[in-house]
């Protein structure tokens, strides 16, 4: 009978375990960045209702678990490269914990469940989301070895999380909107590269190809060019995308927390994961909740 009871606690302890491993597959720490599916909503907080907040919801889950199923693909396809890598080793397939054939049938059948609801909210809003998967995929199996083109994949996944969440609630993003949100992925594709860069240092090429072509120099002039545009960019936005003028006050906040990452990255050699920078530095949350209140009070008094 104890044997029995040993073995049944094991087995329930086992079950446990899988699905924590599973969980973390699908890096919910990195579904920060799935928070853009609401930038739609804040800017239109004048005709915001239970309805639509509840359509944000539901868009920002199924690109939780659709991201969650491109992240499961990548770490199959990558599971060797991840190995060698400080940081990456420790993921759930590339450590040995979780068998990745395992993984991979777990993403696929929660990626059919996620498309099918998603296709079923919103015809569109399912192209956009079935799109972003697509082009994740192509770049976890070939361009992410592009140089350049890299970078703006990732900044691409960003952009349709903005146009997703703005279809889901139906309401019209204008191409200042679009520009500053592409402009400031960009941004965080290429601190990332940097960083990436700088922590493999001579062995850049073991973890990912493309770092062969990339130089720490080339990925510091790209920035400050991106850099310069995001803030103009926004700067116009404020002034000429027919929305209430009081906005241009919110340059600032969009000025210091571009400068602040900047900081970062150049004097801590950080920018890997910009999803743990916004949580971990202090000045840069202050920054982005600072910016979201001044954001929705102006809206709300002046439109």
């Amino acid at each position: 009978m104890l044997s029995n009871s040993i073995k049944l606690k094991e087995r329930i302890a086992s079950k446990q375990n899988i699905f924590l491993l599973l969980l973390l597959q699908l890096r919910p720490h990195q579904w920060t960045k799935n928070l853009l599916v609401f930038a739609a909503l804040l800017f239109s907080l004048h005709k915001v209702s239970i309805h639509l907040l509840g359509k944000s919801l539901i868009a920002f889950f199924l690109f939780c678990m659709v991201s969650g199923c491109v992240y499961i693909i990548n770490d199959f396809a990558d599971i060797k490269n991840d190995r060698n890598h400080p940081e990456k080793r420790y993921r759930p397939m590339a450590s040995g914990a979780l068998n990745p054939f395992l993984g991979l049938a777990f993403g696929c059948g929660l990626l059919i469940a996620s498309l099918f609801s998603a296709f079923h909210f919103d015809l569109w809003f399912g192209s956009v989301l079935l799109f972003y998967f697509l082009i994740n995929v192509a770049y976890s199996f070939t361009l992410k070895h592009v140089v350049i083109l890299d970078v703006m994949i990732i900044s691409a996944g960003f952009v349709l999380r903005a146009i997703g969440g703005s279809l889901m609630i139906g309401t019209p993003f204008t191409p200042w909107f679009l520009l500053c949100t592409m402009l400031l992925s960009l941004f965080l594709a290429i601190s990332k590269r940097r960083h990436e860069l700088y922590l493999l240092q001579e062995e850049k090429g073991s973890h990912r190809k493309v770092l062969e072509n990339y130089s720490i120099e080339l990925l510091n002039q790209l920035n400050t060019i991106v850099t310069s545009a995001t803030i103009i960019s926004y700067s116009l936005f404020t002034f000429t995308s027919g929305r209430t003028i009081q906005l241009m006050w919110t340059i600032p906040f969009v000025i210091f927390g571009i400068f602040r990452y900047l900081y970062l990255i150049m004097m801590g050699n950080k920018g890997g994961t910009p999803e743990k920078v916004l949580v971990e530095d202090k000045p840069i949350l202050i920054t982005v909740l600072l910016y979201v209140i001044a954001v929705a009070s102006i809206i709300l008094i002046f439109e």
